[in-house]
């Protein structure tokens, strides 16, 4: 049966050496539990191919981690880092700042040593809590050159040349992400020769996203919380790829989170449907699921929506005892971390 669900049940003591600071050796060497039997069972990442079946479809988010953190000056000398969470046309953008006073509207902004500025506009995005700035060129082309890797904020090492690489999926191909979509760290080109070789079909959505991925839930009713908006497309092709697989029996997997929302946002409808827009879509248990049957995923924050959303597709009970299984067993948790597969259960509130 449904109960009500608090933010206290999402709680869990993670021992903070097990926050992986930096990824694995290999993209493919990382550890994998497998949550999809009612007891844990610890493989490698290199065993999900035999793991999967001959036609099931596996889903990516082929979303662009772009450099979105920089480093600058006010006017008055005070030092300033903006994180661009969107880019807008015109040469504009929506970012975070972080200053000791925040700056006014038509204050000039320089960035990276002098490289170039960026004026004020104002506040923008929901509840203004974003700034409006506007750049001198193409906004991408300056991330590009003069950005830094917008790694997480429990990761406490500054950027350096490898997380480039490795904070960014082999399959990243459209650039507005300021967060990788994690659980597709751990794939390479020997995995998906190994998974083709399987006769598992693959397709790719889109959800670029956000920096509120970060953010913990911070009441207690879990109604009250309201999700942070992120941009999504599920082409017609891939919803035609669903149907095939839904044809031959086979099951869908989503890599990821962010794959499984951007899904499951285009199906809140009934049926799944091709389309862009912005979901707010906040997953927690009793949500009805559509289109996923089973996902790859990391290891989530304490609080955070997403080990909400994990414990709606496998069970609550069931995820409290695999994360204290990853915990007793080491595993390395969050972005540069371990992965996890699990089954979509129809007790998703137990």
């Amino acid at each position: 049966m449904n109960r009500p669900y608090s933010l206290a049940d999402f709680d869990f003591e993670l021992p903070p050496e097990l926050v992986a600071q930096h990824p694995a050796p290999e993209r493919s060497g990382s550890r994998l539990l497998d949550g999809t039997g009612a007891l844990p069972i610890d493989r490698a990442f290199r065993d999900l191919p035999a793991l999967m079946q001959p036609g099931d479809l596996l889903v990516f988010n082929d979303t662009q981690v772009i450099k979105a953190r920089l480093f600058g000056e006010k006017p008055t000398g005070g030092t300033i880092e903006a994180l661009v969470e969107r880019v807008l046309p015109g040469h504009e953008v929506l970012a975070h700042l972080r200053a000791s006073k925040s700056p006014r509207p038509g204050t000039t902004v320089v960035f990276a040593g002098g490289a170039f500025t960026a004026l004020v506009l104002g506040r923008g995005g929901p509840d203004d809590a974003l700034f409006h700035l506007r750049l001198p060129a193409d906004p991408l082309t300056l991330l590009q050159a003069h950005g830094h890797v917008p790694l997480p904020p429990y990761i406490t090492h500054a950027d350096e040349s490898v997380d480039a690489e490795r904070y960014q999926t082999i399959f990243a191909q459209r650039p507005g992400a300021v967060a990788a979509p994690t659980a597709s760290l751990h794939f390479d080109d020997a995995t998906m020769a190994a998974l083709h070789a399987r006769g598992v079909h693959t397709a790719r959505v889109t959800l670029h996203v956000g920096a509120g991925t970060f953010q913990p839930v911070r009441t207690a009713n879990l109604d009250e919380h309201r999700m942070h908006s992120e941009w999504y497309e599920v082409s017609d092709e891939t919803v035609g790829a669903v149907a095939e697989a839904r044809a031959r029996g086979a099951q869908v997997v989503a890599a990821g989170t962010t794959t499984l929302r951007a899904l499951e946002s285009a199906a809140l409808g009934g049926a799944l449907r091709g389309g862009a827009g912005e979901t707010t879509l906040f997953i927690r248990p009793g949500f009805t699921f559509r289109v996923v049957d089973r996902m790859i995923t990391n290891f989530h924050l304490p609080r955070s929506t997403l080990l909400m959303l994990v414990s709606a597709f496998a069970g609550h009970a069931h995820v409290r005892a695999l994360y204290r299984h990853a915990v007793e067993a080491r595993y390395r948790f969050f972005s540069y971390g371990d992965a996890m597969l699990l089954q979509r259960t129809q007790r998703a509130c137990a």
